[in-house]
């Protein structure tokens, strides 16, 4: 594991991946995607890693991409073979992941968090996508998800002047999902991580690509997709374990099979 991120697992099941950057405030170049890529690769097959907690500094989330990388390579960076497929690698992690937000998430870090299941955010939280200054506009997924989650005209308020907004306005345009004081969110985080750790592994990332088929496909086909996925989960031993849990009045032991 490269020291761009830092990678802890507890007890729980919870794989803790923190960006490790603080010099450049977190800033995505091509070696930290990279790193982030190879930990998540790594945690789709670890059978011991059920949630992932993404995670940055206790004053930024991260600045975005790395200008330095655009000022020497220009657009070819974006081009460039093995960024798009780490950062589609981040895009595909099957397992739950949550992002906690201190600080600011702008350009390229807001469309990092926006790849999460869902944003616990500090009170004193800012996202923003400033592209636009630099005469560019986001290019890793922000105009299709800031769109589809918030919709046309905070998306295009967000993109066309640059301006950043605050945490309790992404909360309200359903951005993020909870919002806590600030130098809380990685706690919130790491309970509602440990929770979820708790809950049947296959059924988890089956509700997870339940859920994301419905911002890729109709409604008719996300419904056959639904009902094939829960098929899936019925087969499971999991499925038996929480109903003979809940028979017996015991806490259930899901073991992902």
């Amino acid at each position: 594991m490269s020291d761009l991120v830092l990678s802890t697992l507890d007890s729980n099941g919870v794989l803790h991946l923190r960006l490790n950057r603080p010099e450049a405030r977190n800033a995505l170049s091509r070696p930290l995607i990279s790193a982030l890529a190879g930990a998540l690769r790594a945690a789709a097959t670890d059978e011991t890693v059920r949630v992932v907690l993404l995670s940055g500094g206790e004053k930024q989330f991260c600045a975005g991409a790395d200008i330095k990388e655009f000022v020497a390579e220009g657009g070819a960076v974006l081009e460039d073979r093995q960024r798009i497929e780490n950062w589609a690698a981040i895009e595909a992690f099957p397992k739950p992941m949550i992002a906690a937000v201190e600080g600011y998430a702008f350009g390229g870090g807001f469309e990092l968090a926006l790849l999460a299941d869902f944003i616990i955010a500090a009170d004193n939280a800012r996202f923003g996508f400033p592209e636009i200054n630099l005469g560019l506009f986001p290019g890793d997924g922000g105009t299709q998800r800031a769109a589809r989650t918030a919709g046309k005209a905070l998306a295009m308020k967000l993109i066309l002047t640059g301006e950043p907004i605050d945490a309790a306005t992404a909360l309200d345009a359903g951005l993020v999902a909870e919002l806590v004081p600030a130098g809380d969110a990685e706690a919130r985080a790491g309970a509602l991580a440990a929770l979820i750790a708790a809950k049947p592994p296959i059924a988890l990332r089956l509700a997870k690509a339940s859920i994301l088929a419905a911002f890729e496909v109709p409604l008719a086909a996300g419904l056959l997709q639904e009902r094939q996925l829960i098929a899936r989960a019925f087969a499971t031993e999991d499925r038996l374990e929480g109903v003979t849990a809940f028979k017996e009045k015991r806490p259930p032991v899901f073991r992902g099979r």
